[in-house]
């Protein structure tokens, strides 16, 4: 997925917070969006405080129950904001857009990306869905 413009960002990231992102718009590459969103455009709704609620809420709203084997995952949403974060800090010169595209551009862009820092089996244990779970494999190289 590449965006072409900041609105498209935007429009994600507005839709998971009023919960009416359609939910085939709730993407891999649309979680990036709305948590880049979250960073850049609503620093009154801190992603690491705020995103994991929003999620349980979007996930409630389009019929997804967060249980012990589905919906919410907190050790992926944590890492991933952590990958956000870092990612915005070291590119505060780009606009919304184009910092989701470079993003999404490296290994972030690949849904299985955290599986260089976790084994499967302990990333989706049970375990690690419902508290964050440190990786098993490789140190992040940034906070999670």
């Amino acid at each position: 997925m590449t965006y072409l413009d900041d609105m498209t960002v935007t429009a994600i990231g507005a839709g998971l917070l009023d919960r009416t992102l359609p939910k085939p718009g709730w993407t891999h590459a649309a979680h990036f969006a709305a948590c880049l969103w979250l960073i850049r455009a609503r620093p009154d709704l801190p992603a690491r405080a705020h995103l994991p609620g929003i999620i349980r809420a979007y996930n409630e709203a389009t019929g997804v129950p967060n249980t012990a084997t589905g919906g919410y995952h907190e050790t992926i949403t944590r890492a991933s904001i952590g990958a956000a974060d870092a990612h915005a800090a070291a590119h505060s010169e780009l606009p919304l857009h184009a910092l989701v595209n470079t993003l999404l551009a490296g290994p972030c862009g690949h849904p299985d990306w955290l599986l260089a820092y976790w084994s499967r089996p302990l990333l989706f244990s049970i375990a690690a869905r419902a508290a964050y779970v440190p990786p098993d494999r490789a140190a992040l190289p940034f906070q999670a």
